[in-house]
């Protein structure tokens, strides 16, 4: 009972925080972080860390709907003139955060591999906040196009340049030679892995709905299916949001008009499960640690926020991307959650194994989860200004224009 007492508390909680956003003109997803934070740990501590950390399955769930969403926008032939434009920015706006935050933490601590852990941490973003913005306010256009993709590929490119970094901070601290073959396999597995585990299922599930007409059994074979992936991708220590968004990609590019029904019947399935989802980001957010920030919090709040800028700028413009695209895709690309706290983490985890790396995990873990409280709230606002600014917002979802 007490299990579904807190899930429809959350529910209220969160719908309420959403609408309260709305007044204020900031997207509904700040309002859902918000209440969060007022029933989580920093607040009421109605939802402690501890229940939070027992729902974590629940936000797994979440990210494997975003995937999978994320991958039934990028149907090829539509994509086509913004493929090189996607790869492009992926690469240059996930690297430019990386150089940049790790150039200036080197510079504060003089510390190698303080600087390489801290810019590999800078280059992912959180495609939650940033997709749930995109579609409250229905936008469509050149730059959303490229935002959907750009935050799914994203996942994959910081995963590889975490792999690097962490291998070569890990040999540094420890002594002892640095293997290529090491520092690639493990997120190269990753992502073969989760691109294998989502095609597979994707073929299979394709077949399927060619056959069906009805719009409750597409709905129940496509919610199995992304169910089944992110089983395979917890057990392998795969990529939950890559697994599905690859799951998404083969479904909408194999089977593109009979599987329109069942990618509107799980749209229509998930908004109480991203209310859940956000609730809980706020509610794991821990507002006592923003005054331990200090400097280096600073330095990478504000250097991450440079790179992920002047990275997607100068892949939109290599790559001759529309206007819209170069001025404002950097400002939807600043969210922070899962995946960066997630590697803060491994972090913590895989260098408290040596003593001279146990400082450095605690630095990851604590400066990752204070800047995610900011990022989280200042991600979607910034995002709704993009697309606001580019003019792919339906004016029936927006108020007054920003």
């Amino acid at each position: 009972m007490e299990f579904f007492l807190i899930l429809g508390f959350m529910i209220i909680v969160g719908y309420a925080g959403g609408k309260g956003g709305g007044k204020f003109k900031a997207p509904q997803v700040v309002g859902y972080i918000i209440a969060g934070v007022l029933i989580g740990a920093s607040g009421l501590n109605f939802l402690t860390l501890e229940i939070s950390q027992d729902l974590r399955a629940l936000s797994s769930f979440a990210l494997a709907l975003i995937g999978f969403s994320i991958g039934g926008e990028l149907v090829f032939h539509r994509m086509k003139r913004l493929g090189r434009s996607i790869i492009t920015i992926s690469v240059l706006e996930s690297l430019g955060a990386f150089l940049l935050v790790g150039l200036a933490v080197w510079l504060y601590t003089r510390s190698i591999p303080t600087a390489l852990i801290f810019g590999a941490l800078s280059s992912a973003t959180a495609p939650a906040a940033t997709v749930d913005v995109l579609w409250e306010y229905k936008a469509k256009g050149p730059l959303t196009s490229t935002l959907f993709a750009v935050v799914g590929i994203d996942d994959a490119v910081a995963l590889i340049i975490y792999g690097f970094a962490a291998s070569i901070a890990r040999v540094m601290i420890r002594g002892g030679e640095l293997s290529l073959l090491q520092t690639i396999r493990v997120p190269a597995q990753e992502i073969v892995g989760s691109v294998a585990v989502g095609l597979v299922i994707g073929l299979v599930l394709s077949y399927f709905v060619k056959q069906i007409r009805s719009r409750n059994e597409l709905f129940s074979l496509a919610l199995g299916a992304i169910l089944i992936c992110s089983g395979l991708a917890h057990h392998y220590h795969l990529s939950v949001i890559l697994t599905n968004m690859v799951l998404g990609i083969t479904l909408i590019n194999r089977a593109e008009v009979a599987s329109r029904q069942a990618f509107r019947a799980i749209a229509e399935f998930t908004p109480p499960i991203y209310v859940l989802f956000f609730v809980l980001v706020g509610a794991r957010l821990q507002v006592a640690l923003l005054p331990e920030l200090g400097a280096l919090g600073i330095i990478y709040i504000v250097m991450r926020v440079m790179g992920k800028s002047f990275g997607a700028y100068t892949g939109a413009r290599i790559s001759h991307a529309t206007p819209a695209v170069r001025k404002y895709l950097g400002f939807g690309l600043l969210s922070q959650a899962g995946v960066a706290i997630g590697l803060a983490l491994e972090t913590w985890t895989s260098f408290s194994a040596y003593p001279e790396g146990v400082q450095l995990g605690l630095l990851a873990l604590n400066v990752i989860t204070a800047t995610t409280f900011i990022f989280q709230l200042m991600g979607p606002p910034l995002t709704k200004y993009a697309i606001v600014k580019a003019g792919e917002v339906n004016q029936d979802k927006l108020p007054s224009i920003m």
